[in-house]
């Protein structure tokens, strides 16, 4: 569900005069994201159902506090970020997650793009109005925007409230626009980019399987990320779910500190025991937890 500010608000992302943006315009914004989120919960109580926009002004936010204000349940905010004019820049996304994070729902970042070619001009208002014969992809092009995703990935990474991230294409092969913005070339080889991203999650946001054998008290302690951890006891191979986390609200097992803290993970005296931990940070110095 989005919002278009050319032509009036309403719901979707384009101002078109058609049959979906005239009752719209009609029921009024409230109205019509209500009727639009109780009938997608409908047939799945359970689903995640995000509003989601392109536009990170206070219009949104107001939005936003209008919906909630109505009664309308959200399980998310969804924001995008085609930065094909630049990069935003850590000030600028910190101010935008902690602003948007003020009435505590989880963030998703679901669509993210930064392009390995020539930057739109900054006078561009609306993406859709910038049409070129072609747009490739540059080697100067593609060093910027392998920093930038690194950059930007941190900084989202960071912050509690952001729980998910979509790329927005993985490849420049009919990319939207015809934007240079995918982790592989049309070609399909990798761009900097998609060497950059995983090695940031392979090698440095998901902590490897690590034998721990437990002292006399039955108590392993590790370091890992804050999120899930499995805990798996041979020879059984009896397995068990873990989740380091500063939410004393939460079911799971709670550093003292939101950077580093002791949890409680007990077994047998003397037995070894294997941890498999991936998770996300937890705050802008993105810790690791220690778990005793």
């Amino acid at each position: 569900m989005g919002r278009h500010q050319r032509g009036g608000d309403h719901a979707g992302v384009h101002p078109e005069d058609n049959g979906i943006t005239r009752p719209c315009r009609r029921l009024g914004r409230i109205v019509t994201i209500r009727l639009a989120f109780d009938a997608a919960r409908a047939p799945n109580p359970q689903a995640t159902l995000l509003l989601n926009d392109f536009d990170m002004s206070t219009a949104y936010d107001t939005l936003i506090e209008g919906v909630l204000e109505a009664g309308v349940r959200i399980d998310a905010i969804g924001l995008q970020s085609h930065m094909y004019q630049g990069y935003w820049g850590e000030e600028v996304t910190l101010e935008v997650l902690d602003r948007f994070s003020r009435n505590g729902l989880p963030l998703h970042f679901t669509e993210t793009a930064l392009v390995s070619g020539h930057l739109m001009p900054p006078e561009i208002d609306d993406l859709n109005d910038y049409r070129v014969d072609a747009w490739p992809s540059t080697p100067e092009g593609e060093a910027r925007q392998a920093e930038d995703l690194e950059r930007h990935r941190r900084t989202l990474f960071s912050h509690p409230s952001v729980r998910f991230l979509t790329s927005w294409g993985l490849s420049d092969r009919d990319a939207w626009l015809g934007a240079p913005a995918g982790l592989v070339r049309a070609d399909g080889s990798p761009k900097p980019s998609h060497d950059r991203l995983h090695r940031l999650v392979r090698d440095q946001w998901r902590a490897p399987p690590t034998d721990r054998r437990t002292d006399g008290e039955g108590r392993v302690r590790v370091d890992g990320w804050l999120g899930g951890c499995e805990l798996r006891l041979p020879p059984t191979g009896a397995t068990a779910r873990l989740m380091l986390t500063t939410d004393p609200s939460a079911q799971g097992v709670h550093p003292s500190t939101p950077r580093r803290g002791r949890c409680g993970v007990e077994g047998r005296p003397g037995r070894t025991s294997r941890l498999t931990a991936a998770g996300r940070g937890c705050s802008r110095a993105r810790p690791a937890a220690s778990a005793a």
